[in-house]
């Protein structure tokens, strides 16, 4: 760290000593850079560490940050300037990287599509710079305010060099985090991670008096999967399946593989009724799944439990009830629900009648 920053240091003495003419103001620069490269490395997220970046480039040399695309071996995040329009720069992130759908891309920062909050601008100004780390690519995309020059070209790439180091650091301590708590074959969080993920849901659903619910599910009849199509057959299908999951809950959903071919998803701020009517939605998906292997395509049906976090935050409680409802799925035939929407709508309509019958009653006896 220290030998990175004196190369910097030696390196933004013969840069600064050409783009600024005076000695304060060629010292005031140079102190700020060195600043803003010591704080890229105590950045500990993506985001934080790129808006360092674009807060350097525009104290220094008063560029716009538009865009920073990191490419990693698992996919492409996107910081996006939220004053500018995210289509027109989307296009040529797709086209420049290469990227099958927009879908791909992962924005670590919010951005809202209002006209009132959006700048005007053209595409014939946009500049980028690249940098290749050994497990990252990235790129700046900018719009220039004053004339470009080699000096000020200079100072971007060590800006982007020193983006890049704690970037490809933080990557470096995510895919060590990863192979702790992130099963290998699905992608999903493994038994463990789920658990401690649990107890922090449980924690700040209780504190926040908000619901939480689980489900669970396993496969039907798995095993005649792994006799039939054998055991590469049966991974295919449980990467398919926790993919088309993965794709239908929410980002603040928990999602993990329990064991084997069984499943379960914690959902924050979520009662029972919505949790049924997600499971069920998601069991049809499977219901429709054609999964290809070998020329062949793979179907395959999925038993779901429910339940809701109770008083006392019994976590212990909130998982085994879900695995006896999914255990009362697969006495009532599997491939369903329980506790399945229809009762609890009858359920829900009894009630609604007793308690009419009730406003009757009284109602006949005042008169």
């Amino acid at each position: 760290m220290n030998k990175t920053l004196d190369r910097f240091s030696h390196r933004l003495s013969d840069v600064f000593g050409l783009v600024f003419g005076s000695s304060l103001h060629r010292s005031q620069a140079q102190n700020k850079l060195a600043r803003h490269i010591v704080a890229l490395n105590e950045k500990t997220s993506p985001a934080e560490i790129i808006n360092e970046v674009a807060d350097c480039l525009k104290d220094i040399l008063g560029y716009r940050l538009f865009a920073f695309v990191n490419k990693k071996n698992a996919g492409v995040d996107v910081w996006l300037d939220p004053r500018m329009y995210k289509t027109s720069i989307e296009d040529i992130i797709i086209k420049d990287f290469q990227i099958m759908d927009a879908k791909d891309l992962v924005y670590l920062n919010a951005h809202e599509d209002q006209d009132a909050c959006l700048e005007k601008f053209s595409l014939d100004s946009l500049v980028h710079y690249d940098h290749k780390e050994e497990n990252c690519y990235s790129r700046i995309y900018m719009m220039p305010s004053r004339p470009i020059t080699l000096f000020h070209d200079d100072v971007v790439n060590i800006v982007l060099r020193g983006c890049s180091a704690a970037l490809s650091r933080q990557i470096k301590i995510q895919q060590l985090q990863n192979a702790a708590a992130i099963d290998p074959l699905t992608g999903c969080y493994n038994r463990r991670a789920f658990e401690v993920q649990l107890k922090g849901h449980a924690a700040g659903a209780d504190r926040h008096k908000n619901p939480l619910s689980v489900f669970m599910f396993d496969l039907d009849h798995f095993k005649s999967v792994n006799d039939t199509y054998g055991h590469l057959g049966g991974d295919e299908v449980l990467k398919e399946v926790s993919r088309l999951v993965r794709q239908n809950i929410r980002t603040e959903d928990v999602f993990a593989r329990y064991g084997g071919e069984e499943f379960i998803a914690i959902l924050p701020k979520t009662d029972k009724t919505y949790a049924i009517e997600l499971a069920d939605r998601l069991r049809q998906k499977i219901f429709a799944l054609n999964i290809p292997f070998n020329h062949l395509n793979i179907r395959v049906t999925a038993s779901f439990g429910v339940a809701q976090l109770g008083a006392g935050v019994d976590i212990v409680k909130l998982v085994e009830d879900a695995d006896s409802m999914l255990y009362k799925a697969k006495l009532n035939g599997r491939n369903t629900v329980m506790p399945g929407l229809i009762k609890l709508h009858r359920n829900e309509d009894a009630q609604s009648l007793t308690q009419a019958k009730k406003s009757l009653f009284c109602t006949t006896l005042q008169g």
